[in-house]
């Protein structure tokens, strides 16, 4: 919490989901595969160092959704190599391993984007020792770049390439162990 108890205090420090849902992310989801969580309310001003509670409170999702690529990677290759996968259910239960994995690393990727209200921009801005040009200008365009950005995801495979590349490429790595 870096000092601040504003998601405590929010009843955002659980693992139940329903603390986290927000309707149009879910219906986004539903009909063009991408939504979205509520935000955790977060109060800089009660970090014990504002510069510092920033860049790691904007860091924490993405370096989870990275931990957690490289266990489903891990945990992939382990069935691969040790389970009988002419069993369906081993073939299964490999395909959603390496699905979580891709999946956290699309969102690690995507949350580095530097553009409001993402992470990325987060961490960028919290980098920065003053508001400077690009900042606001990221800032006033942030909508327009964030269709762009979005547009960008659902009408190519940029996400989808690179996320296989890197998964694919970590569960090969972890094979060798197996």
């Amino acid at each position: 919490s870096m000092g601040d108890l504003t998601p405590k205090m929010a009843g955002r420090l659980t693992l139940n989901p329903l603390a986290h849902f927000d309707i149009l992310g879910f219906i986004f989801m539903l009909l063009f595969g991408f939504g979205w969580a509520k935000p955790v309310p977060i109060q800089s001003r009660n970090f014990r160092n504002i510069k510092k509670g920033e860049i790691w409170v904007s860091l924490a999702g993405i370096l989870t959704n990275l931990a957690l690529c490289v266990i489903f990677s891990f945990l992939c290759a382990l069935v691969l190599g040790l389970a009988d996968i002419s069993i369906l259910f081993w073939l299964f239960v490999a395909r959603v391993f390496m699905f979580s994995a891709f999946i956290n690393f699309a969102l690690a990727v995507f949350n580095l984007i530097p553009i409001p209200p993402l992470d990325g921009f987060n961490f960028v801005s919290a980098l920065c020792k003053y508001e400077n040009k690009f900042i606001q200008f990221v800032r006033k365009n942030s909508m327009i770049l964030m269709l762009i950005v979005l547009a960008l995801i659902m009408f190519t495979n940029i996400m989808g390439v690179f996320a296989d590349l890197v998964v694919g490429n970590l569960i090969a790595l972890f094979g060798m162990i197996f």
